[in-house]
């Protein structure tokens, strides 16, 4: 099935132009004409993109952006601004509103399918992504950079709802903690926090690299259940035979970071952390990672039920 595109404009010249070359491209193509009856259209079919003309009488692109992007039914849409106001200001408020790209009139026809192609791509992919952590069973939330859900897995919701966690103040928590990790991408010590009281804490995990260079137009968290990420004073109570050094490698082992992310976390070289790894190993007799991290939870578990 074709992908759709809803094209929103009160040019009638301007729609024409468009449906014609997007309807060669091999896409389905639907047009709307003002900005109330864009709306209706996106919640009825929900298309896989839509061009939105900023400047139209009564309800503006800007507007109907925002409503749209407020509506859990069209909020997923991409949608690419075509605007002929080239001031920053108004490129700035496209982006503040929802938008993902725009474009400037008069059109481009190739430019604008250029944008068209990349965008629906990314929506795809990110689509699937979401489908495949929501098979996975993992809470993974998904965040832009200002700490705003973008998307979760359904079992955020559960987990939230199992630890009575107050909704609003973990939003905020979250925002919290990732403007703490944006300010200092490079310290490992604050890329997993924790969340709620000393009872019931939830560990966030991120799961996104980057650094002040690179940074991401959105980051993944998982959301994992303390008792699923023993702590090191845990392990080293649990397994005796560790060193504490020992059972802090493998605390950074049991929550899926990589011996370089260990190394960098701890502010070691990977040969030493791959050092205090051949000595868990020995002192467990266990002969990888997984069997030890097997081990370590079984003893954790024994203890607990002493």
């Amino acid at each position: 099935m074709p992908e759709s595109i809803l094209i929103v404009d009160d040019i009638p010249e301007n729609l024409s132009l468009l449906h014609e070359s997007l309807d060669l491209a091999g896409y389905q193509v639907l047009v709307a004409t003002s900005g109330a009856s864009a709306i209706e259209i996106a919640h009825r079919v929900q298309p896989d993109m839509i061009l939105l003309d900023g400047c139209m009488p009564e309800l503006d692109g800007f507007e109907s952006c925002l409503q749209l992007k407020a509506s859990p039914v069209t909020e997923h849409i991409p949608v690419i601004f075509m605007t002929g106001l080239t001031e920053t200001e108004h490129i700035v408020k496209g982006f503040q509103v929802g938008g993902v790209d725009y474009v400037t009139k008069p059109l481009n026809v190739d430019e604008v399918q250029a944008r068209v192609r990349t965008h629906l791509l990314q929506a795809k992919l990110m689509h699937q992504q979401k489908q495949m952590l929501d098979a996975t069973g993992s809470a993974i939330v998904s965040l832009n950079l200002k700490g705003e859900i973008l998307w979760q897995t359904p079992i955020v919701e559960n987990l939230l709802n199992f630890y009575q966690v107050n909704v609003n103040e973990f939003h905020q928590g979250l925002k919290k903690w990732l403007q703490d990790v944006l300010q200092q991408p490079e310290d490992g010590s604050i890329l997993c926090g924790q969340y709620g009281s000393s009872a019931q804490r939830l560990q966030l995990n991120l799961l996104t690299k980057f650094d002040h260079k690179n940074l991401p137009k959105n980051v993944l968290v998982q959301l994992k259940e303390q008792a699923q990420m023993p702590s090191s004073v845990e392990i080293a109570n649990a397994c005796p035979s560790l060193t504490p050094r020992e059972a802090e490698v493998m605390h950074w082992v049991i929550m899926g970071k990589t011996n370089r992310d260990i190394a960098e976390i701890l502010e070691l070289s990977p040969r030493t952390v791959n050092k205090h790894l051949e000595h868990v190993f020995e002192k467990l007799y266990v002969e990888t990672r997984t069997a030890a991290v097997l081990h370590i939870m079984s003893e954790i578990k024994n203890l607990a039920t002493v």
